[in-house]
């Protein structure tokens, strides 16, 4: 983010904001896996076919995912794997701030 314009900071927000929903994010997790269309994505996220097409609407405008028409299907995949190396970071950030917030709780209650 060093040295970047206010509008491509206002870029970068907007990207995060595409991440900022559990939803989208099993999603992206599922096509981990490989490719799916709408109505399985529906099934595995345990969503309707319109609320997910929703959120791939919104994951393909940001760049996230890749739509393929095939005959009557539309398929959904991942257009760049980098995207899980962001979660993975964050997943691990999370991770070690969880298991921080354990030791304090841990310490805390040996000195009560």
């Amino acid at each position: 983010m060093e040295n970047l314009p206010p509008e491509a900071l206002q870029d970068v927000a907007t990207y995060f904001q595409a991440l900022s929903e559990p939803t989208r994010l099993i999603i992206l997790n599922i096509l981990r896996e490989g490719e799916r269309n709408v109505g399985d994505l529906a099934q595995l996220c345990g969503s309707t076919a319109a609320n997910v097409s929703r959120h791939l609407s919104l994951l393909t405008k940001h760049g996230m995912v890749i739509r393929e028409s095939r005959g009557t299907s539309v398929y959904y995949r991942i257009a760049d794997e980098s995207i899980y190396a962001l979660c993975d970071l964050v997943c691990g950030n999370i991770a070690r701030q969880m298991e921080r917030a354990h030791k304090a709780r841990q310490a805390f209650q040996a000195n009560a």
